[in-house]
């Protein structure tokens, strides 16, 4: 009786106000000491794990990032590089960069398989940049344990806002811990490359000098996605762009007809044909002479291991979403965007689309959530009371809202601009773009064609490096690409320091 007294009074009074959503004020940064053993050498360093507040106009906080930096025990600010890196999406924290690429740990995952159930092996990274710069790792607001507060969602999700809440993070952080004068450096993927050519750019008119930025698996062009180009009336050049990634897949799942051993060589091949045979019968149309047509259909199911009759059906036009369906259709497999080289089942061989999930996503995701919250909240010692968030896509999407992908104004997003503006204006500054031969988020020819499209002079073009490997979006997740990845980079980071 007392009980159900004591119920009525609960259910009889006002509701209490909803409880503010937890912030990382009151919670303090954790610094802990370790080495890493690189090429023999033993590298003492110190890592840092917390938050840089971001405020607006009037100096209000409105944010709260999350980070995680690694910066060499004794090292002189002032000649020792610091190199910022994050993920895309956008709406991607920077959970994948920071347990799988060039930081001090890294979670071995499955290479092209399944990586399968827990536990996960979380290891030393023989192929860290910790050689050669200090490494700080940003989640985008919101993401990882980074808050944003109440109301302010709209400061923060759109391609111009989020450059500058990157620039004033980075503004904060070199203020912070005096590497004003460090030589720096961005490291972004997927999305992240579309941030750091405007944010390049954003740096060096607020006086922030950068010696160089790494491309990894980039998109600066929206212009070229399939997302913003249609076959009917015209829109063809995606097909152009995307065709050597589907023919390096083919060539990775042993598809492709009379192709040479080496997928670089072959996707040479299908860069020539792409550019030229190709490209002059989709743009012809319908006018294209029918032998000629015959001719592309044939080269078309070589390339790519589909039947000639499928080439025809589809006009000569094999969308990607499409292809993931189609090439390993008689196995009852799809494979992945990110990364082609993983497959799954499908629950329906007769779709013409591809699946509603990621193969890649279905292969790593575990071990990639597991491992950060393992490694940041027990070996970092940094485990606050909240959730990590691995991305924020249902926070930008909810309720109606989305992100802004308008770029000073103007839309398909084109930061190539930002990027052109910033490498005429400061001709020491460096680029290096990596690419994975069987990424379909971000294929690798379109990222070609468009820093070959920067309208540079001559010597400033010679500033772009380009890398190529035979992985996915995310490259560290072939070890032997990994491994020639760093090597690569190792050589970029001596020459545009000048060693």
């Amino acid at each position: 009786m007392i009980l159900a007294v004591l119920f009525a009074l609960v259910a009889a009074a006002p509701a209490p106000p909803p409880s503010p959503p937890a912030t990382l004020t009151t919670i303090p940064d954790a610094v802990t000491a370790h080495v890493i053993t690189v090429d023999g050498r033993p590298i003492h360093y110190t890592a840092r794990a917390g938050t840089i507040a971001l405020s607006d106009a009037r100096g209000m906080k409105t944010a709260d990032v999350f980070y995680t930096a690694y910066t060499v025990d004794g090292a002189n600010p002032a000649t020792q590089p610091v190199t910022f890196l994050y993920n895309g999406g956008p709406g991607s924290s920077s959970m994948w960069l920071r347990m799988g690429s060039v930081g001090p740990v890294r979670v071995l995952a499955g290479d092209g398989t399944p990586t399968g159930p827990p536990p996960y092996r979380i290891v030393d990274n023989p192929y860290t940049l910790l050689d050669k710069s200090d490494l700080v790792f940003i989640d985008m607001p919101d993401s990882g344990f980074g808050r944003i507060l109440p109301g302010k969602d709209k400061e923060y999700f759109g391609v111009d806002q989020d450059v500058a809440a990157f620039g004033q993070f980075i503004t904060r952080y070199i203020s912070t811990y005096g590497r004003w004068n460090s030589p720096k450096f961005l490291f972004g993927e997927s999305y992240g490359t579309t941030r750091s050519a405007a944010l390049s750019d954003w740096l060096f008119n607020h006086g922030i000098a950068l010696n160089g930025v790494v491309l990894q698996s980039s998109i600066l062009n929206f212009g070229l996605d399939f997302n913003n180009g249609a076959p009917i009336g015209g829109g063809d050049w995606a097909y152009a762009l995307y065709l050597p990634t589907e023919a390096a897949t083919a060539w990775y799942h042993h598809r492709a007809q009379n192709a040479p051993s080496d997928v670089a060589t072959f996707v040479d091949q299908v860069r020539t044909f792409a550019l030229g045979e190709y490209l002059d019968a989709l743009y012809r149309g319908d006018n294209v002479p029918a032998s000629e047509k015959d001719d592309v259909v044939r080269k078309l199911s070589q390339y790519l291991g589909i039947p000639q009759s499928y080439v025809r059906e589809s006009n000569l036009r094999i969308p990607y979403n499409r292809y993931q369906s189609e090439l390993l259709r008689d196995r009852g497999l799809v494979f992945g965007r990110l990364d082609s080289r993983y497959t799954t089942h499908t629950t329906d061989r007769s779709s013409y689309e591809g699946p509603p999930w990621d193969p890649t996503d279905s292969s790593i995701d575990g071990a990639y959530t597991a491992a950060v919250n393992e490694y940041i909240r027990q070996d970092l010692k940094y485990n606050p009371p909240l959730r990590y968030r691995a991305n924020i896509y249902g926070i930008i999407y909810a309720n109606g809202s989305s992100w802004d992908f308008s770029h000073n104004g103007r839309y398909p997003t084109n930061v190539a601009v930002d990027l052109a503006d910033a490498m005429n204006q400061h001709p020491n500054f460096r680029v290096f773009s990596a690419n994975g031969y069987y990424d379909f988020a971000t294929p690798f020819f379109a990222t070609q064609y468009t820093l070959e499209h920067l309208q540079l002079a001559h010597a400033l073009q010679n500033n772009i490096t380009f890398g190529f490997y035979q992985s996915g979006h995310m490259i560290y997740l072939s070890t032997p690409a990994l491994a020639q990845y760093k090597a690569d980079l190792a050589r970029w980071y001596d020459s545009a320091l000048g060693k």
